[in-house]
């Protein structure tokens, strides 16, 4: 199906609800699509986080077979 024609067809549903439940769920749904994930790390994961990348962008990591190695 056209996705122009499935938005069409939503639409018409939506105008024609009265059911708040059923607003609210597809409200949810695109609030939820908004929300970004670094927002609900604290400040000190996304410092670790940074600090990681800084590292790796500098050269300085190790692959996983050299990690793993030692460990088998």
């Amino acid at each position: 199906m056209d996705i122009q024609l499935e938005k069409l067809e939503l639409i018409k549903l939506l105008a024609e609800t009265n059911d708040e439940s059923i607003i609210a769920s597809i409200k949810n749904i695109f609030n939820s699509r908004k929300k970004d994930f670094w927002n609900d790390l604290t400040e000190e994961q996304q410092n670790i986080i940074n600090e990681s990348l800084e590292e790796y962008e500098k050269g300085n990591f190790s692959s996983f077979d050299d990690f793993i190695k030692p460990h088998l």
